[in-house]
């Protein structure tokens, strides 16, 4: 591809109808990054804490399930609704949080979803029944929802150069960490169960943690927003969250419920409802207005390759962070604390990667991706032959290797597939990347929980928790297989 088919890409992707004029439009988003406010240390670090609460609360609800079932009676289809409620609510309403914060300022909308966030989950730590507990949850998606994608477009419209790469790399360290994280601050807070909170402290944690959250953005998070702010696209929002709704809600409750009538006409009408999305948003991109997903920002090669990589490497790590939460408890009857300490070494080798990362890509661009994926494969068969050999008597020491090696390869490539991501999207759609990236992944993640959630606990029934562990992972490794493929057509460079 020749300099100017790259530049018209761009323009068109920043400005649907000015592909005309792309050194304009690149000019512009230039100047953008430049002029405007700059991201302090403290401002990096803050709007970081704002990007892990969501992800730490998506993960951090899986060892406590088994004490909010005793003490709320809930039952596993509402148990799931638990876990559902707030992955699709986030999902859902992710781009329309980044389009807001284009529009009307993304410190604002950050400092927004920051207390609505806080709010709601005191709200969750003060339910009183399990269907309180589902409508907190989805207002805490919500919240998240707000303020998660705001994060990602203040580091790019603050940012540039090298400082840009690395707060993306920082970012990607803090996605996979907070992922990991949240199931051992779980275990740890069950287990302490202070004051008698028991569960309910995974969700009372938040509300200080907010409250600081506040208090340092306010003085160090600089305000951006898109010179040109698009008004929110209401039939894309309408249909984009039927699309997610009737592909996410049936594969997640559907197990549990006993696979009704309506899961299977939930399923059987999202083709068409994500047909009829896509079809109108092509049509508003074409006419030169700004639709909530643009197809033309795919047109952008880093964009579109390094999405296609985050959708199965979400969907495996989403459902091995579900599944061996589940194993290890019901299956080898390890405690909340112990099910969460035997995924340290998977944080730490995924924090140590990332910060490996930054300096590896410089020197080996995205291959970096490609040995991440061939070191997370040997950890996930590592860890299937430590449960075929010493189940159901496996200890953390037989899942240390495994472990360490999955977390290592997945901390390679994370923050790499972040960054090539964004590289190529203008400053003043900063907002609607971003919303993309972060909708594309939270979707993924949630539909892991509901795909080899569902095959794991399906077989687990009838075949034992062993034999469904080994299953689940070797269906992984395939995922692993598949990203390995992709990674090998990433552009070679990374910005």
């Amino acid at each position: 591809m020749t300099e100017t088919q790259t530049s018209t890409i761009r323009a068109r992707a920043a400005a649907p109808g000015a592909a005309k004029a792309p050194g304009r439009t690149q000019t512009r988003a230039q100047n953008h990054t430049s002029s405007g406010p700059a991201l302090s240390p403290l401002g990096l670090f803050t709007v970081l804490l704002g990007a892990a609460l969501p992800l730490i609360d998506f993960f951090i609800v899986n060892v406590a399930l088994p004490t909010m079932d005793h003490d709320l009676h809930a039952g596993p289809a509402v148990l799931e609704l638990v876990v559902a409620g707030y992955g699709v609510a986030y999902a859902v309403l992710l781009v329309l949080g980044g389009r807001l914060g284009d529009t009307f300022g993304r410190r604002r909308l950050f400092l927004a979803g920051m207390a609505a966030f806080g709010l709601t989950s005191l709200a969750c730590g003060l339910a009183p029944d399990a269907w309180s507990l589902v409508g907190a949850r989805v207002a805490q998606g919500a919240s998240a929802a707000l303020m998660l994608p705001q994060v990602l477009a203040t580091i790019h419209s603050s940012t540039s150069g090298s400082r840009r790469a690395r707060a993306l790399s920082m970012y990607g360290a803090t996605a996979g960490l907070s992922m990991v994280a949240g199931q051992i601050l779980g275990g740890v807070l069950v287990a302490a169960d202070i004051a008698g909170t028991g569960w309910r402290a995974v969700f009372l944690v938040n509300v200080p943690v907010a409250l600081i959250g506040l208090v340092l953005a306010v003085r160090t998070v600089p305000e951006t927003r898109s010179e040109r702010p698009a008004p929110v696209d209401v039939p894309g929002t309408v249909l984009l969250a039927l699309s997610l709704i009737t592909l996410m809600v049936p594969l997640t409750e559907g197990r549990a419920a006993g696979w009704p009538l309506w899961t299977w006409l939930g399923l059987g009408a999202f083709p068409f409802v994500a047909a009829a999305f896509y079809a109108v948003e092509r049509r508003a991109d074409r006419a030169g207005t700004t639709p909530l997903l643009p197809p033309s920002l795919f047109a952008l090669p880093g964009l579109r390759r390094g999405l296609a990589m985050v959708v199965p490497f979400s969907i495996g790590f989403g459902g091995f962070m579900f599944v061996i939460a589940v194993a290890l408890q019901q299956g080898l009857r390890y405690g909340p604390v112990d099910a969460g300490l035997a995924l340290a070494p998977m944080a730490t080798t995924f924090f140590v990667a990332s910060l490996l990362g930054p300096r590896l890509v410089g020197r080996y661009g995205s291959r970096v991706v490609t040995a991440g994926g061939l070191i997370q494969a040997v950890g996930i068969a590592l860890l299937m032959l430590a449960v075929w050999r010493d189940w159901p008597d496996l200890s953390l020491a037989g899942l240390l290797p495994g472990v360490a090696l999955a977390g290592f390869g997945q901390g390679l490539q994370l923050p790499v597939l972040i960054r090539i991501v964004l590289a190529d999207v203008p400053s003043e759609r900063a907002g609607v990347g971003s919303g993309v990236m972060v909708t594309t992944q939270q979707s993924a993640l949630a539909l892991g929980v509901a795909t080899l959630g569902t095959l794991f606990l399906s077989l687990g029934s009838s075949a034992g928790m062993g034999d469904a562990l080994l299953i689940t992972l070797a269906a992984q490794l395939g995922a692993i297989a598949l990203t390995l493929l992709m990674s090998l057509r990433l552009p070679r460079t990374v910005a």
